[in-house]
């Protein structure tokens, strides 16, 4: 497919800067040399390749071209290549830019998120880092990358520990009680694959051990935080106690994990005898986001699921990156389950955590839009996804500052920063500066700097 463009989106492609996501490569590349950048890019998050763009260096900067191909027939090496490399494959799509005024056409492919793995010409799998791409050349490293995808699950890896903590653990007995037909230990948790070679799995000692912590250290907790600020970047200083760790199997690790942070905070309804707002975050919201981030965390990561409280957030840190094609933009609307096994049996007990199998998140989304708060906001760092869930309403920062006048007698610049969910001091007194010249609000006379207040306007 062509694509005409103007030169404000080609001046865009040549001003790209490299990274995870972007590479920019001129058209004589070797097509071979090319499936290593193509194969890193699909092997990770995806990304975008655009061929037919010179780079040269003057002096200490680097000047880039439009050197296109002269027609799409040029370009067939390296379709053929893309064909050699990933045949059928519905992730990757390709589109021929042309630009008036410019020579050529220049090749964009564009590579998403999958759950394959793809390997380059040479029969190595790449992966891409930053701006550069990595050869997958060992079995660990391998491996790894079978687990990043969700094509392997550690929940499946053996534990080194008799079969008795999990066949004659008074979890296992109580739950068989409630199997119809009943049934013995041992039978059923082989039946279930949670046994390999006389030897419990991740998963059977997630769910079934009275103690999983003593089995898989900094994989089965949640650590809670209650950090008293609105900052970004948080302290110690800011911390109200010492950190909170939440242990014990997968079924009651979520309800006690979830209980504990409704209890921190409730404890924060108010922020003062002025009152700033009550701070009430859904019982769904937490119950669902907590619970995807101990199902589907990667536990090959010996890192513990995080919950932070703040004056106007709560922050969810789940170990692992998205597993196979999930990416922050489909994840509402996608499954892939990176422990299926886990997800599947703990549904299996009395009041499962994860009622609606799928639509976990879905449920957080609509409990807070149902108190008109704003979406939770999800994101995929480098090694583990972030959701942070908001205590904002859906309300321009003017509205929320006289709403909190109708009841309060005035508002400093600090308790406006947490209703309106501004972090810039500055952003916050332009706000007050709307509604001051509009004859709303007046300063508190007689204040100093560092106690200055506004009020609404005295009749």
């Amino acid at each position: 497919m062509k694509v005409l463009i103007g030169k404000e989106e080609r001046n865009r492609v040549l001003a790209i800067e490299e990274d995870h996501f972007y590479d920019l490569k001129a058209k004589q590349i070797a097509p071979s040399k090319l499936s290593q950048s193509v194969s890193a890019f699909a092997n990770a998050a995806g990304g975008e390749i655009f061929i037919g763009i010179q780079e040269s260096q003057k002096g200490a900067t680097k000047e880039r071209t439009w050197d296109g191909f002269a027609d799409v027939e040029e370009a067939n090496r390296f379709l053929q290549m893309l064909n050699q490399v990933a045949p059928l494959a519905d992730f990757i799509s390709t589109t021929f830019l042309e630009c008036e005024d410019e020579t050529g056409l220049v090749l964009k492919i564009e590579i998403l998120k999958n759950a394959a793995i793809t390997k380059s010409t040479d029969g190595i799998a790449y992966v891409r880092k930053g701006a550069q791409k990595l050869p997958v050349d060992t079995d660990e490293a391998f491996e790894k990358l079978r687990l990043d995808k969700g094509i392997s699950s550690y929940e499946t890896y053996k534990v080194n520990a008799s079969l008795d903590v999990i066949e004659n653990s008074s979890v296992t007995l109580g739950f068989l009680m409630g199997v119809v037909p009943i049934a013995e230990p041992e039978p059923w948790l082989r039946k279930q694959q949670l046994i390999v070679d006389d030897s419990p799995t991740v998963c059977g000692t997630l769910l079934f051990a009275e103690e999983p912590q003593a089995l898989l250290p900094k994989r089965t907790a949640v650590k809670i935080f209650r950090y008293k600020t609105v900052e970004k970047e948080p302290s110690r200083d800011h911390l109200a106690f010492d950190p909170i760790t939440v242990e014990g199997w997968a079924y009651k690790l979520i309800y006690d994990a979830v209980a504990k942070t409704q209890e921190i905070v409730e404890e924060i309804k108010k922020l003062g005898e002025s009152s700033l707002v009550d701070i009430q975050y859904p019982a769904e919201t937490l119950h669902e986001i907590i619970t995807n981030a101990i199902l589907h965390r990667d536990y090959s990561i010996a890192t513990d699921v995080q919950v932070r409280i703040f004056d106007n957030r709560i922050e969810v840190e789940s170990p692992g990156r998205f597993a196979g094609h999930i990416t922050r933009e489909n994840v509402l609307h996608s499954q892939f389950a990176r422990n299926q096994q886990l997800v599947r049996l703990i549904n299996k007990f009395p009041n499962p955590p994860n009622k609606d199998v799928g639509e976990g998140l879905n449920t957080a989304f609509d409990a807070m839009r149902k108190l008109r708060l704003h979406d939770p906001i999800i994101e995929e760092q480098q090694s583990s996804v972030l959701v942070t869930i908001p205590h904002q309403k859906l309300a321009s920062p003017e509205e929320l500052v006289m709403e909190f006048l109708e009841s309060n007698p005035e508002i400093t610049n600090r308790e406006a920063r947490v209703i309106c969910g501004v972090r810039s001091e500055n952003s916050m007194k332009s706000v007050f500066k709307r509604l001051q010249k509009r004859g709303m609000i007046e300063q508190v006379p007689n204040r100093s700097r560092f106690k200055a207040a506004w009020r609404k306007v005295q009749s």
